[in-house]
């Protein structure tokens, strides 16, 4: 005689323990570099209306890749929005119009598009010198980590409590640091009654198509950094994070499918999104299931739950808008000292490369800005002319190496 059995608990673990996981994956992400959009929106001199929809198209792109990915495979692909792009945004965006940087995600967007088609991921990350990217992207960077520390002139007991906590945390569950400094930040600022929001609506986010304009200085200045950023800052790592856990997925589909929806998302203000780095690992490893074949579902919770964030964009800009600017750089600097730190270890991993990677650090932290051309263009041009002349040629990448400097970073 046949009956209906009751779900085991066994059976409840399978989708409580990943649903968990990629529900922290999603808290950690908005809760650490998020604020980096948002600082980012504030020097390009974005309306609430356009930030908003920056949030929307961002989240909403994300939360879709994701689900389709981690649907389509049965692997818990996470995907993110680009955290190193939105740090370098900070700066572009203060020399680049938003008309154009948004022609700069199209040209950005496309070129995933290409990579994944083709099927060339490994050969064209070969192309690019380990060192050289590493230190590329800890100068730009490098004036988020100083910007952490430089509050305290200003306000010493917000910053000193925020950094005292981010070490504390560190040592005692690393996982969770930014998140906790967060937290912690936005119960201290209450206390002192520093965030009015008296006016907080629950609002439902409008996209806003912003048409987009093409210029050299936005190819130059902000395409082609944004390509390279996100291929080596977070393609690279994130794959590995996949792979270190088992799943077989190849990059193609990956790039494919976050570079399709970068393309459509961004007239909307969505700059880039791609597989997901650090954060992944919370959904990939055990901590969501011993069972490989069960983690999928953490990818379909993350993407859920980026959609539902997504619809409410314009609450969640109010929010951040209102916090004190010491407390969003303070927090962006201390959620970003790992990934500076990671990037300066793979920057001088290689004594071979490490001068010149060393000059690409230093050239893209000087921030050099020649005809009418940004940054970190002029640093990964400095850089790339240093490893020629120093080395005779462009290094050449080794497998075994790269595993080991991504790892680092990890």
């Amino acid at each position: 005689m046949s009956h209906i059995s009751s779900p085991s608990p066994s059976r409840l673990s399978d989708l409580t323990h990943p649903i968990v996981a990629g529900l922290i994956s999603v808290i950690v992400n908005y809760g650490g570099t998020f604020i980096l959009v948002f600082q980012a929106a504030k020097v390009a001199g974005l309306s609430p209306e356009l930030t908003a929809s920056w949030v929307w198209s961002v989240s909403i792109g994300v939360g879709l890749t994701g689900l389709f990915l981690s649907w389509r495979y049965r692997e818990p692909i996470i995907t993110a929005w680009s955290t190193p792009a939105a740090a370098f945004l900070v700066t572009a965006l203060a020399t680049t119009s938003y008309a154009e940087a948004v022609g700069a995600y199209l040209i950005s967007a496309a070129a995933f598009v290409a990579l994944g088609l083709l099927g060339c991921f490994d050969r064209v990350i070969k192309l690019i010198p380990p060192g050289i990217a590493s230190g590329l992207l800890a100068g730009i960077l490098l004036q988020f980590g100083i910007g952490a520390f430089g509050g305290a002139t200003v306000d010493p007991l917000l910053v000193g409590l925020l950094i005292l906590a981010y070490v504390l945390l560190k040592r005692f569950t690393a996982r969770y640091a930014v998140v906790g400094i967060l937290v912690l930040g936005l119960v201290f600022l209450a206390m002192q009654g520093r965030i009015d929001l008296s006016g907080l609506q629950l609002k439902l986010a409008a996209p806003v198509f912003t048409m987009p304009q093409f210029s050299l200085n936005a190819l130059l200045s902000v395409a082609l950094p944004l390509f390279l950023i996100t291929l080596t800052g977070q393609y690279m790592p994130g794959m590995l994070v996949l792979r270190n856990d088992g799943f077989k997925t190849s990059a193609s589909p990956i790039l494919t499918v976050t570079g399709l929806g970068s393309l459509v998302m961004a007239p909307f203000g969505s700059h880039a999104f791609n597989i997901a780095a650090i954060t992944a690992a919370i959904a990939t490893g055990k901590e969501a299931h011993e069972d490989p074949t069960k983690r999928w579902v953490a990818g379909i919770a993350a993407g859920v739950s980026y959609v539902l964030v997504g619809v409410f964009g314009v609450t969640l800009a109010a929010v951040f808008m209102a916090l004190p600017a010491t407390f969003i750089t303070t927090l962006a600097g201390l959620a970003l000292l790992g990934t500076i730190g990671g990037s300066l270890a793979g920057a001088m991993a290689d004594p071979k490369s490490r001068e010149a990677a060393l000059i690409t650090f230093l050239a893209s932290a000087a921030n050099i800005s020649l005809l009418g051309i940004g940054g970190a263009f002029w640093g990964l041009v400095i850089g790339v002319v240093a490893s020629i002349v120093l080395n005779g040629r462009l290094p050449r990448r080794d497998c075994g190496k790269l595993v080991a400097v991504e790892g680092a970073e990890e």
